[in-house]
């Protein structure tokens, strides 16, 4: 159970942080699309504002997909799924916490199977919440 708790923080530790940098980056590119909106004058309802937003809720879907596909790697290399399709969906769903049954998952993975559940849960409240006000701050300027 250590080795499990161990693994998982530190998968924690590193989708948090990968995260983290990818929101960082989406704000900076947010404030210099902001800039140049404002030294062209281009109103924030255009189809460019619309592209940006595209491009926002892209790169939040790219952030999801390293991490899912990090959990994934994680249990082939760990032996704990045997071929790639069944790893992908299988953190997919665990990510997403849209539930699925552990069947041919190895049991001594499913401890940190359940934390990517609680982990994808926090990341994906983290974006909605990020998109959200970015939406919102939107609608004010």
């Amino acid at each position: 159970m250590i080795a499990q708790l161990a693994i998982a923080t530190a998968m924690v530790l590193l989708t948090v942080a990968i995260h983290g940098g990818g929101i960082i980056a989406l704000v900076r590119l947010m404030r210099l699309e902001e800039a140049e909106e404002r030294a062209a004058h281009i109103p924030h309802a255009s189809w460019r504002g619309f592209v940006f937003v595209l491009t926002l809720v892209l790169g939040l879907f790219v952030l999801h997909g390293i991490e899912i596909w990090l959990y994934a790697l994680l249990y082939l290399a760990g032996g704990a799924l045997g071929a790639l399709e069944h790893a992908v969906y299988f953190s997919t769903i665990t990510y997403a916490t849209i539930g699925y049954d552990d069947q041919g998952l190895a049991a001594t993975w499913r401890l940190v199977a359940a934390i990517e559940g609680i982990n994808g849960v926090i990341l994906l409240g983290w974006s909605t919440a990020f998109f959200v006000t970015v939406v919102g701050r939107l609608g004010r300027r």
